[in-house]
């Protein structure tokens, strides 16, 4: 079964609700025939690269609120994200664009260390006092080295504003025509879709539905062939 799981590394729900499906995923019986995938979703695509804001200034001006409610709802997500054992920044987060993440997020699906990209990148952007946006490119490179991978593929990705962002925006386009006008999205077997950051029972019963309703294997019948099982194999006879 397959889980593709759309959101941005900028999404503090995405990061909540990341953890949250895990938690399910991990009690699942079935854990080790899952296969997670993450797709890209840009919560603020606009963003100019180098265009850098505090988180509350920037609720404030995209939600029209002040800075002290904006405030406020960092420190409610800051609990929420505590409860599921995640730690949470609630003072000095900055925030900016994340297009080049996405972009190494698609090289790290093709080393097969996609999963452990995205967790530093949250870690990174929710957790640590260093800003992931201010830093530049080297930071995005020390993480990717963290996480697996070549720093020389990372940074070769980096310089080059076209790798990958035909992917980016691909899972974009396909996020649109599923429905998704927001992150984080789980989307289970192209057959059940999951929004927001659920508790961890409902991504349990989403599971345990998608995996009951499976179809059954249907076999092509073109009469008897060679094969080997428990006993061994058949020894040809002519």
């Amino acid at each position: 079964m397959r889980v593709e799981i759309w959101s941005d590394i900028a999404c503090p729900w995405c990061y909540v609700g990341k953890a949250r499906f895990e938690k399910a995923l991990d009690a699942f019986p079935h854990r080790d025939q899952v296969e997670v995938v993450h797709r890209s979703f840009e919560l603020d695509p606009g963003r100019a690269k180098g265009d850098i804001q505090p988180v509350p200034a920037m609720l404030a001006k995209k939600y029209g609120m002040s800075e002290a409610q904006a405030q406020a709802g960092e420190d409610n997500l800051g609990a929420q994200a505590a409860a599921e054992g995640l730690d949470y920044r609630t003072r000095g987060r900055d925030h900016g664009n994340t297009f080049d993440m996405h972009r190494l997020l698609h090289l790290a699906k093709e080393r097969g260390r996609q999963d452990e990209l995205i967790q530093l990148l949250y870690r990174a952007n929710f957790a640590e006092e260093r800003s992931l946006f201010a830093e530049g490119d080297e930071r995005l490179v020390e993480l990717a080295v963290e996480a697996g991978l070549d720093a020389g593929e990372a940074r070769a990705v980096l310089a080059d504003p076209a790798a990958y962002a035909d992917e980016v925006r691909a899972d974009e386009r396909e996020a649109a025509q599923l429905g998704a006008n927001g992150v984080p999205f789980f989307v289970l077997d192209r057959k059940y879709g999951v929004s927001g950051a659920q508790p961890a029972e409902v991504f349990t019963q989403a599971l345990t539905r998608a995996w009951g309703e499976r179809p059954p294997l249907r076999f092509v019948d073109q009469g008897e062939a060679e094969a080997c099982g428990p006993d061994g194999c058949a020894v040809p006879q002519h």
